[in-house]
């Protein structure tokens, strides 16, 4: 039996560790994006803020859906289907499509919204220029991640890996230009991030185009032989797997959102701290995160073989995995975080109430690794539904009116920030029990319909 779960580590690392450098590309071109803007002045670097917090939330709830095609990619992969996997692929090209459509036309007026906000006019303006010029980025990188997620289902994550390196480089020289208007280029400050992410987008999209099309190792799938308008069957398939990923990202989003907000009323120092302890978390997340994106896969292809026994144990490799690098991404925080905390700030009152609040962050990691070891196994096995439901049960009725209580209540007095991360890790850790219960419920459904 252990030689099996050794099998699967290897499976989960070959997969998952690709998945991890591409992750942290995307991150670093974010990263890029608000250095550079916020060197330029503060009005851009608020302005670029304001316009992340709700391009982010809005795609992240669209790329749900499209994230349903790594399921369903690696389902038709292990049951060797594959002339079904590019018909699929070109269906759901159409869908990505016009969802990236629907959000570039929602950037392009989101000063309807924005105007009527209480924030500063000189920042609004900013985030507005800046919707505008990332709208059509928006639409290229629904239709990237459209095909990004069609590769990964096969377990192809290199290629993924790799445009996504070139492009978080690309960024940097683009946002220098655009922002500072080197080489010629027109000084548009934090709106020449929108600028860059636009042409970074779209060169990401069309290699990836060119690399499918052009590489052996797709051809059996005869992704761009012919064409295929879209169905209404695999619509419908798409969005009922999708729309509860869409919607589960939102609701954890907007937990971390919520968390904010409600920590906003407490003064600039705490905000601040909150800030950077839930980024430090954020940051270590991404090693389990990228472990569960490849459970989706691995056990996808598990279950398109009609193997359920092994995806059993795919499910629970994953688990223990990403149990044991939370494990150790706590123990790292722990050891080390006052000098990470110290990358981040020079105020002493921020530093200080960072660092303690990174010993929550550090407690976070368990059953934050935990939930998405089991989120991203249910993924492989379709089964997207009731883990939304979970999700909103133990955030929404747990976490955030708990941390609210605690925050400004508490039990003798109010525990401030710490009563916020209290919530949070309450919410995390009661569905990090119910994503395994609900795990083992599907796990031995499909067993029962294998024994039949």
């Amino acid at each position: 039996m252990i030689n099996k779960y050794i099998s699967e580590f290897r499976q989960l690392i070959k997969i998952g560790v690709p998945i991890f450098g591409s992750q942290l590309s995307y991150m670093l071109m974010g990263a890029t994006d608000t250095i550079i803007a916020g060197r330029a002045s503060s009005s851009d670097l608020a302005g670029l803020a304001v316009g992340n917090a709700f391009s982010t939330t809005i795609w992240m709830f669209v790329s749900g859906v499209i994230f349903s095609v790594t399921p369903i990619v690696a389902q038709l992969y292990g049951a060797k289907k594959f002339n079904e996997i590019g018909q699929k692929l070109r269906e759901i090209l159409w869908i990505a499509l016009a969802l990236g459509i629907l959000i570039g036309l929602l950037f392009m007026n989101m000063d309807l919204i924005l105007n009527f906000l209480p924030i500063e006019k000189s920042i609004t303006d900013i985030s507005i220029s800046y919707l505008k010029a990332v709208a059509l980025g928006f639409t290229f990188i629904t239709v990237f991640t459209c095909l990004r997620c069609y590769s990964e289902g096969m377990t192809l994550t290199i290629p993924v890996f790799c445009i996504a390196a070139v492009g978080m480089l690309i960024n940097i020289p683009l946002d220098l230009m655009f922002v500072y208007g080197w080489m010629g280029a027109p000084k548009l400050g934090g709106v020449g991030c929108g600028i860059a992410t636009t042409i970074v987008s779209f060169v990401m999209m069309v290699t990836l185009f060119i690399y499918i099309a052009l590489s052996k190792s797709y051809q059996k799938t005869k992704p761009f032989k012919q064409f295929s308008p879209p169905t209404a069957s695999t619509t419908k398939e798409v969005f009922k797997l999708g729309f509860p990923i869409g919607l589960g990202i939102f609701i954890e989003l907007s937990m971390f959102s919520g968390a904010a907000i409600i920590l906003g009323t407490l003064g600039e120092t705490i905000v601040a701290s909150h800030s950077i302890a839930i980024n430090i978390a954020s940051l270590f997340f991404m090693v389990p995160l990228s472990i569960g994106l490849a459970a989706a896969t691995r056990v996808g292809n598990l279950i398109g073989e009609n193997n359920p026994k092994q995806a059993k144990v795919a499910s629970y490799s994953t688990i223990y995995m990403c149990m044991l690098t939370a494990l150790l991404n706590s123990i790292v925080i722990l050891i080390f975080r006052e000098f990470i905390v110290s990358i981040y700030t020079v105020d002493p009152l921020v530093f200080d109430l960072a660092v303690s609040l990174l010993i929550f962050a550090a407690v976070f990691q368990l059953p934050d690794g935990i939930q998405m070891g089991a989120l991203g196994s249910l993924r492989g096995f379709k089964d997207t539904f009731i883990p939304m439901v979970l999700l909103f049960i133990s955030y929404w009725i747990f976490a955030m009116p708990m941390g609210y209580y605690l925050t400004t209540v508490g039990v003798s007095q109010p525990l401030g920030a710490a009563g916020m991360w209290y919530g949070m890790i309450i919410g995390l850790t009661i569905f990090s029990f119910l994503s395994i219960i609900r795990l083992n419920w599907i796990i031995k459904k499909f067993l029962r319909i294998k024994s039949f």
